[in-house]
């Protein structure tokens, strides 16, 4: 059980007076931005022929992120107040932005290298609307770690727990380990990295990046020593060798790329729950996170179960809460882990199990799954022999043809063991998706409407999707391919008299 949370301190009264971001933002947010552009910055400086204009070129790259680093300084102002947080920024476009204090629903502490290295953090704050963008809400960067600290707790209407020497440390590590934990990072976590995608993309997304910078700038690969190794052998071997050997090679990179990200992410990640009723997140090792979430406003919990980390037994857990925006992990819980892991904080959380056993759908709902899993790929499996006839290709794209099909109707069939729903005493759970599986466990309480759609499709299988619209989140999560009759049902029964209206009108079935 969680261990009973600490006393809370007195309370941190706002600073109704104008105040100016740290000075030393100066630096930092040049050098942040500048991070980012060193390998373009090098490559064009210094590989190739060095000339005059490429030399001015970056010279003038460095002094503009400095100039304006420099402005943005100059032009932003922040003030809090009993009612609102307002802000004034910009250089050539001016935007005054004020907040109501009621309105904000969640707390973000970033520390990048920049911001560590001179003890500040960046400080963004998320109201009740759907966050498409970073320039959207209040985002004060950069000011010292305790700044930041007592920012979100006044922002939260909080009390007070950051330290008061103001001497620095990073968002990671300001206002000591407070708060009862829930969960914490093991070192065993790290074998669901390679479980995922990213390390895949991350290795394409360099290999691009590297071949359009080497084709700008004219080189040859044949031109350096181990690269001539690598391209010899290329040139040598035939596509026997080529492709088991480069297939080893991506997945040994991918991995290596997966775990290196893990860590930076993840290392010491701690969920806690403080005195003042929020969720804490803090994790990450150059960019330290800290995202603070009011319990009251979260609406429920998604457990992601993509494809490789299912076979592994693993799962990640996120928020569904408003407030959050779309930066990359801003509602993360848990990180890839044990699903059992995943299970436990999210009765942690919640209060309730979400590992509940579902309803199925009905055998109408896996026609449909299989008919669109297969007929893609049916159709590819045609081109691919019909190409193989007419050009004289080898024998491979007979073999992608023949075990095309049957693997996508074994997906399609997971796909429909993955639907399924349910009806807990707080909660709605849904489940869908098989390369992507996502179980989300949605208070009925935080539903403020229904939206009913069906399709040509759906319509002659019977069958509808019914979602569950919310502020939170996404702004809805579907049930899918659910029977009419068992659809309406759950919908009444989730929020009661909210679709009585029209089912009272609703002609009955033939």
């Amino acid at each position: 059980m969680t261990p009973p949370l600490p006393a809370a301190p007195e309370y941190v009264e706002p600073a109704p007076e104008w105040g100016r971001l740290d000075p030393r933002m100066i630096v930092v947010r040049p050098l942040n931005e500048l991070v980012g552009l060193l390998l373009p910055l090098f490559a064009l400086v210094f590989v190739g022929d060095v000339n005059l204009v490429r030399t001015l070129f970056g010279a003038g790259t460095v002094a503009f992120v400095v100039l304006y680093g420099l402005l943005s300084w100059l032009t932003t102002k922040y003030r809090i107040t009993d009612t609102q947080v307002e802000l004034h920024k910009g250089v050539l476009f001016r935007q005054r932005l004020a907040i109501p204090r009621d309105r904000i629903r969640t707390v973000d502490l970033t520390a990048k290298l920049g911001h560590r290295l001179f003890g500040l953090a960046a400080v963004r704050v998320g109201t009740g609307k759907q966050e498409r963008g970073g320039g959207e809400g209040v985002a004060l960067d950069a000011v010292t770690a305790a700044e930041a600290d007592r920012l979100r707790q006044v922002f939260l209407h909080r009390r007070a727990g950051a330290p008061e020497d103001g001497a620095g440390g990073t968002a990671e590590n300001t206002a000591a380990d407070d708060g009862a934990p829930i969960a914490a990072l093991s070192g065993s976590w790290y074998r669901y990295a390679p479980l995922s995608l990213s390390g895949l993309i991350g290795v394409g997304a360099s290999v691009g990046f590297l071949m359009n910078l080497a084709n700008e700038l004219d080189l040859e690969f044949s031109e350096f020593g181990v690269l001539r190794s690598v391209y010899t052998w290329f040139a040598e071997s035939g596509p026997g060798t080529i492709v088991p050997v480069t297939a080893v090679a991506t997945v040994v990179l991918a991995a290596l790329a997966s775990l290196l990200g893990y860590l930076l992410q993840n290392h010491r990640y701690r969920l806690t729950r403080q005195a003042d009723r929020t969720l804490r997140v803090r994790r990450g090792l150059l960019t330290t996170r800290s995202v603070s979430i009011e319990e009251d406003r979260l609406r429920g919990v998604d457990v992601h179960e993509p494809l490789l980390l299912r076979a592994g037994r693993g799962a990640r857990l996120s928020a569904v809460t408003t407030g959050l925006g779309r930066m990359s992990g801003s509602a993360l819980l848990l990180p890839p882990a044990p699903r059992a892991e995943a299970h436990r904080v999210a009765v942690e959380v919640l209060g309730e199990r979400v590992d509940v056993p579902l309803r199925p759908h009905p055998p109408r709902a896996l026609v449909r799954r299989l008919v669109r899993a297969v007929a893609p790929a049916v159709a590819v499996a045609v081109v691919l022999l019909g190409l193989a006839l007419l050009v004289d290709w080898p024998h491979w794209p007979w073999v992608v043809a023949v075990f095309l099909v049957p693997v996508a109707a074994l997906v399609g069939y997971d796909r429909y063991r993955g639907l399924g729903h349910a009806l807990t005493e707080r909660y709605l759970v849904s489940r869908s998706g098989s390369l992507d599986r996502s179980t989300v466990a949605l208070r009925r309480t935080g539903i403020v409407g229904w939206k009913i759609s069906r399709t040509l499709f759906q319509r002659r299988a019977g069958v509808l999707t019914i979602t569950a619209v919310t502020a939170a989140g996404s702004g809805g999560y579907r049930v899918l391919d659910v029977g009419e009759a068992q659809g309406l049902a759950l919908a009444d029964a989730a929020v009661p008299d909210l679709l009585a209206q029209f089912l009272e009108h609703r002609a009955p079935e033939s």
